[in-house]
C-alpha cells in the first residue's frame, strides 16, 4: 500500500448536534445561496445577450460547484470545522499565526453580522410595505419569529430550510406561469460592454454563494461524502434554476423595462399588483433562510473559539448585536454610516474565499487523496477558482458603471 493511500481521510472525528435529512442538507444551500442577490440578476442580464447570460450561468454554477466542494474537502479534513477553525489548522500557525485568526474571526464575525442586518432590514421594508408596520415593529416582531429558529439548534434549522426552499420553487412556479399570460417580450440579444458581462458574472456568483453553510452540512450528513456532493451539486443547481427562471420570465414579461428596482418590482408592475404579494411572500422566505444559515455559522464559529460557552448562549451573542446595530441604523445620523459598512462585507466574503482555496491546497498537499473531488481539486481547478472569484469581484465594482 503506497503512503498516499494509507494516509488518514481526516484529522479529527466529525461530530454533530444533529443529523441532516438529504433534503435538509440541501436546503441549508439553497438557503443560504438565495437572497437579495437573486433579485438583481434580471437588470444585470437585460444589459448582456441572452446567450451570454446562459454562458454566465453556467460557468458560474462549475465553479461555485467546485469551490463549494473544496469548502467542503477542507471542513471535513478537519472533522466538520467552521472557516476560522480550518485556517488556524492549516495557514495560520505560530504566534503570528494567531494574530491572524483572531483577525479572520473579526472580520468573518462582522461579515456576518452586518448581512444579517441587511436581512432584517429587509424583511421590515417588506412588512412596512404590505401591513404599514413601522420599521421598528417589523424588525422586533421578525426577530422573534425569524431569528429564534436557530435558537432551537441545527435541526430545527434544517427542517426550516427545507420547507421554505419548497415554498419559494412554489411561487417561482406561479410567477412562470403568470409571465406567460401577458405578452412576451424578445430576449435581448444585443452586446453592450465587457463591464456588463463582468457585471452579471459577480452578481450570479454572489446569489449562488453558500461556501459560509458548507461545513454546517459536513457536520449535518456526519460526514456521509455521497451526502455531502449530492448536497453541494443539487444545492446549488437548485439555486442556478431559481436565478434562471426568474431572469427568464422577468426579460420576457418586462422586455427593456427592466430596472434596477428589482425583478419582483418590475413583474407586479408589468403582470398585476398581485404580483407584489407574492414578492414580499418569497423576499421573507429568500432573506429568512439566509438569515438562519448566516447566523447558525456565526454561532457554531464562536463556539469553536469559545468552548465553554454554550451553544444557545453563542447564538444570542451573534443574534442580539444584528437586531441592536439594525434598530440604530434606522437613526438618520448613523444610517449612512451603516451603509458603508454593510459594502465592505462583500469584499470580507471575497478574501475569505480566497483564503479557504489556499488553505484547502496546503490540506490537499497533506491528504493527496481527495475522497470529495479527486482530480477536480487538482492546482490547476484550484488557481481557476481563486482567478474567477478576482473576476467575480472586479465585476462586482465595475458592472454597474
Amino acid at each position: 500500500m503506497s503512503e498516499n493511500s494509507a494516509a488518514p481521510v481526516q484529522e479529527q472525528e466529525i461530530q454533530s448536534e444533529s443529523r441532516f435529512s438529504y433534503f435538509e442538507s440541501i436546503g441549508v444551500i439553497v438557503g443560504h445561496g438565495v437572497g437579495a442577490g437573486i433579485l438583481s440578476v434580471p437588470f444585470m442580464a437585460s444589459h448582456n445577450p441572452w446567450w451570454m447570460s446562459l454562458i454566465i450561468l453556467i460557468v458560474a454554477f462549475a465553479v461555485n460547484v467546485l469551490l463549494h466542494l473544496m469548502v467542503a474537502e477542507l471542513s471535513y479534513r478537519h472533522g466538520g470545522a467552521q472557516f476560522v477553525q480550518c485556517l488556524q489548522r492549516t495557514i495560520f500557525k505560530g504566534k503570528v499565526g494567531k494574530v491572524f485568526t483572531w483577525i479572520a474571526f473579526g472580520l468573518l464575525g462582522l461579515s456576518v453580522i452586518l448581512n444579517c442586518c441587511s436581512y432584517i432590514t429587509g424583511v421590515a421594508t417588506a412588512l412596512y410595505q404590505w401591513f404599514g408596520l413601522p420599521l421598528w415593529a417589523g424588525m422586533l416582531i421578525y426577530y422573534v419569529f425569524a431569528a429564534l429558529v436557530v435558537f432551537f439548534g441545527m435541526k430545527a434549522v434544517g427542517i426550516s430550510e427545507k420547507y421554505c426552499v419548497f415554498a419559494m420553487i412554489a411561487v417561482m412556479l406561479v410567477l412562470m406561469i403568470a409571465a406567460f399570460t401577458v405578452g412576451l417580450n424578445p430576449l435581448p440579444s444585443a452586446f453592450t460592454t465587457i463591464n456588463k458581462v463582468l457585471g452579471l458574472y459577480g452578481m450570479v456568483s454572489f446569489a449562488l454563494s453558500s461556501v459560509m453553510s458548507v461545513p454546517t452540512v459536513v457536520k449535518g450528513s456526519n460526514g456521509n461524502k455521497k451526502q455531502i456532493r449530492i448536497s453541494v451539486i443539487l444545492g446549488t443547481g437548485i439555486n442556478v434554476t431559481l436565478v434562471f427562471v426568474l431572469t427568464l420570465i422577468t426579460l420576457l414579461a418586462c422586455g427593456t423595462g427592466v430596472s434596477e428596482n428589482g425583478a419582483l418590482v418590475d413583474l407586479s408592475g408589468k403582470i398585476g399588483g398581485w404580483v407584489g404579494i407574492v414578492g414580499y411572500v418569497f423576499t421573507i422566505l429568500a432573506l429568512s433562510t439566509s438569515l438562519w444559515a448566516n447566523t447558525l455559522n456565526l454561532r457554531d464559529i464562536i463556539h469553536e473559539q469559545f468552548r465553554k460557552i454554550p451553544l444557545r448562549l453563542c447564538w444570542v451573542i451573534v443574534s442580539l448585536p444584528c437586531l441592536i446595530i439594525t434598530l440604530i441604523s434606522l437613526i438618520p445620523v448613523f444610517n449612512a454610516t451603516f451603509v458603508k459598512f454593510a459594502s465592505v462585507a462583500s469584499v470580507i466574503q471575497i478574501v475569505t474565499n480566497l483564503a479557504i482555496v489556499v488553505a484547502y491546497s496546503v490540506t490537499r498537499r497533506k491528504f493527496p487523496d481527495s475522497p470529495l473531488l479527486g482530480k477536480w481539486g487538482a492546482l490547476g481547478f484550484q488557481i481557476l477558482v481563486i482567478v474567477m472569484a478576482l473576476v467575480a469581484s472586479v465585476g462586482a465594482v465595475i458592472g454597474t458603471s
